[in-house]
């Protein structure tokens, strides 16, 4: 029952936030953000400057360039450059001391393209329309369910050791209900000309990239042999634990919205 309060308190929080949008909900997630980041430096035991440069470099790109604009526009190529540059400088400090070497570096160079990119792109869609913010965000949401509950009820074959109660009867019934569902939102709430086979194709793949982004995530947790990334949230551990998918369908959403 905790997992179903917690969600209801966070609903309660975030979706009139959600509905406001501009700078009240660019300022929801950068303190999203700034959980997020804490979450990925107690990972680490790395100097108080890295984890500086960290908290910075990640909202230098969750807010670089979030008007709807941008989403033709693209990142802030000097806001990248920056960030790039002072996450591997101190490599030259802390290296010898065994405090933060070359593989450090890429790891949080990783860890902030993905989800600084991710929440910027949140924002940017946001501020282009609330209807498509909500079809990002329920893609993810609705598979997660339908791969949950019938992966419980009928799953049989587990699908990879990453996430050892996943089972490839839940993958395929999420994506499955979750392509139809989201099918509907798109017909009726938004309803442009573009192909019916087309829409349902982009949208199950949507829906898999999804997946794919919660299993890109489990294999970090199992790298750092953790469950979840904090228990900030009761039933549903951290933020980046419900980001996971939520990102990974926003980073294809922004490839492929021209066609939809």
């Amino acid at each position: 029952m905790k997992r179903i309060y917690s969600a209801l308190l966070l609903l309660a929080v975030i979706l009139p936030l959600v509905i406001i949008g501009e700078m009240p909900f660019a300022l929801l997630i950068g303190v999203i953000s700034m959980i997020a980041i804490k979450e990925v430096t107690d990972l680490y035991k790395f100097p108080i400057l890295v984890k500086l440069l960290m908290f910075l470099g990640l909202l230098s790109v969750v807010y670089s360039n979030f008007e709807p604009s941008g989403i033709v526009l693209g990142l802030d190529y000097k806001v990248l450059s920056g960030f790039l540059l002072a996450l591997t400088l101190p490599i030259i400090l802390f290296q010898t001391a065994g405090k933060y070497n070359v593989k450090d570096s890429f790891e949080v160079i990783g860890f902030l393209l993905i989800l600084g990119l991710g929440l910027n792109y949140l924002i940017l869609i946001r501020n282009y329309d609330l209807i498509y913010f909500l079809f990002v965000i329920l893609i993810p949401i609705i598979t997660d369910i339908f791969a949950y509950t019938s992966g419980i009820m009928i799953g049989k074959h587990k699908a990879t050791k990453l996430s050892p109660n996943k089972s490839w009867e839940g993958y395929i019934i999420g994506s499955i209900m979750g392509t139809f569902i989201m099918t509907v939102f798109y017909v009726v709430l938004i309803g442009n000309q573009t192909n019916l086979f087309i829409v349902i194709g982009l949208i199950l793949a949507l829906s898999i990239v999804g997946q794919l982004g919660d299993l890109f995530f489990s294999a970090i947790k199992r790298q750092f042999d953790i469950k979840d990334f904090s228990r900030l949230i009761p039933g549903h551990g951290g933020v980046v634990d419900r980001l996971d998918s939520i990102i990974f369908v926003a980073l294809l959403f922004i490839m492929l919205m021209s066609y939809l």
